[in-house]
């Protein structure tokens, strides 16, 4: 069975940001992510509403994007 809990590390230490069940225990894997940056609207030229629409009109597509094959295209 696999669990994710979410966490954060400060100092080299991971801490936990909610509690960890009892029952876990066993090997972890410790995957970081990228932080992410808010993206200034008005520096790409749009508002919030225009940003909305943008994003509801996309929608659709974001299963294909969130494929894990899709990976390759993020490589830089």
């Amino acid at each position: 069975m696999l669990k994710s809990l979410e966490a954060r590390v400060q100092d080299g230490k991971v801490e936990f940001l909610e509690p960890i069940p009892a029952s876990l225990h066993g090997r972890v894997i410790v995957t970081f992510l990228e932080e992410q940056v808010p993206i200034d609207l008005a520096e790409r030229g749009i508002d919030e509403q225009q940003a909305g629409d943008l994003r509801h009109r996309l929608q659709a597509f974001a299963p294909d994007w969130d494929r894990p094959e899709m990976d390759v295209y993020d490589e830089e």
